[in-house]
């Protein structure tokens, strides 16, 4: 008879600890201890959760491994092979998460379809019967009857199937339903999860297996289950889209064989998700004429420049304390270009309601866009059309000075093919030899940029 061992594990940081506490002493997160029970195996050995692999491994000097380049395998989607670094890695473990209906099931099937000809695949779900991944295929047009399927949340069993399979591609769908007969808790539980992905974790490693994990995400758009689940897995890719639009991006936040913030841009259709060769036309709003408070910039994701639109909008308020809203946008950020743009430029505008908006649903983190925003917000109040041929890019310093940003040159290639004419940059982006067909003007304070730009 197996005994179990009660033991508590903090869900945002992982640690292990004695009993349970309010705030956990690691991370000093609030409410996220949570208690498992971690079965043994007869005599009293706790079953262990690894994956490095069987016992008896010898240790090796790291020049006798072999630098021989392992071959990826292209999926043959090209905005997901750009966010996993250049195809699947054999042996790997890809979490993808995502809200639900925003594709990840889709996705994974387009993928199945274009791999099942390059290796063999196995697709195991535990949450639709077999009957309604048919019909799924059917839907969307894809030839998979040769595809193998599964339907089953038991991990034992599932290790089992695919021992004898001997896939080279193994999608789970999703981790959540799993469960592990030596843990003795419900499906999705932390000890569950954390049990279930080490024993595929473990699996991928030993017989060189791809393995994709599709994980849920709970309300605040953060993976369900312990946090040490990402810190498992190879690649942690997130699916993301602005309710109520067409468009889905894939961004990656960990990639041991990739570059990280990696973007990839698809279109939701009729027929499933479709590529976006040029995300930057998507991104651009189509102004009859142009309007104030409008300014260009180009982002850059991961390995690729990116043109987005950043819109403002300055009111009169009539409010005690003036709105300061921003989407897709650092809120906090906002604040301090505000109080920037008072202390250096003279520009006042703590009786005026401030809205920004990043147009296309995106999401902007770099300090790049900060001298876009300024200028937008500044072509707001004094209502002042900026030409639609300018694109701007720089980082605006609490002194008042506009710092420069990595990539510049790049940035400006891509501005160019989108044909715009005109940009204004930070003196240190200023390209070493002129660009025919643009005008660059490279300033080194915010009061230059203003007066270039107006």
């Amino acid at each position: 008879m197996s005994k179990s061992k009660t033991s508590f594990y903090c869900t945002a940081c992982g640690s292990d600890l004695s009993k349970w506490a309010g705030q956990c002493p690691d991370c000093k997160a609030w409410n996220t201890v949570e208690e498992f029970r971690q079965a043994s195996v007869p005599g009293g050995v706790v079953r262990k959760t690894g994956y490095a692999g069987s016992t008896g491994q010898q240790v090796t000097r790291l020049g006798d491994v072999s630098d021989q380049h392992v071959a990826r395998v292209c999926v043959g989607i090209n905005e997901l092979d750009r966010v996993l670094g250049g195809g699947i890695v054999p042996g790997s473990v890809v979490l993808i998460g995502g809200d639900p209906g925003i594709g990840k099931s889709t996705l994974l099937l387009q993928v199945l379809a274009g791999l099942m000809s390059k290796l063999k695949c196995l697709y195991v779900s535990g949450e639709e019967s077999l009957q309604q991944i048919n019909m799924r295929a059917k839907r969307l047009g894809l030839d998979v009857t040769d595809l193998e399927c599964l339907t089953e949340t038991n991990v034992e069993q599932i290790l089992a199937i695919a021992d004898k399979q001997k896939p080279g591609l193994m999608i789970i769908d999703s981790i959540q339903t799993l469960y592990s007969d030596s843990v003795q808790s419900a499906p999705g539980s932390v000890s569950q999860v954390r049990d279930t992905a080490a024993g595929l974790v473990r699996y991928a490693k030993q017989m060189n297996c791809a393995v994709v994990l599709v994980g849920h995400v709970t309300k605040d758009g953060a993976l369900a289950g312990p946090r040490i689940l990402e810190h498992m897995v190879d690649a942690v890719l997130y699916f993301q889209s602005d309710e109520g639009s067409r468009y889905r991006v894939i961004r990656a936040f960990k990639n041991r064989f990739g570059a990280v913030n990696e973007l990839g841009v698809f279109a939701m259709t009729g027929l499933g998700l479709k590529e976006v060769a040029n995300p930057s036309a998507i991104f651009l709003s189509g102004h009859d004429k142009p309007a104030a408070g409008s300014v260009i910039t180009v982002s850059r994701e991961g390995t690729r420049p990116l043109l987005l639109e950043l819109q403002a909008l300055v009111d009169e308020s009539h409010l005690a304390n003036p709105r300061r809203v921003t989407i897709g946008l650092d809120h906090s950020r906002l604040s301090m270009l505000l109080a920037v743009m008072h202390r250096h430029a003279g520009i006042s505008l703590g009786d005026q309601d401030v809205y920004a908006n990043v147009v296309g649903g995106m999401r902007i983190t770099e300090t790049g866009s900060d001298l876009p925003l300024m200028l937008a917000i500044l072509s707001s109040f004094r209502d002042r059309i900026l030409s639609d041929k300018l694109v701007v890019f720089g980082e605006v310093g609490l002194s008042g000075e506009v710092r420069p940003v990595y990539n510049g040159e790049d940035r400006l290639k891509e501005a160019l093919g989108m044909g715009f004419t005109s940009a204004i940059v930070p003196k240190a982006n200023q390209p070493r030899k002129p660009i025919a067909g643009m005008k660059v003007t490279a300033v080194s304070s915010l009061d230059e940029a203003i007066a270039a730009a107006f």
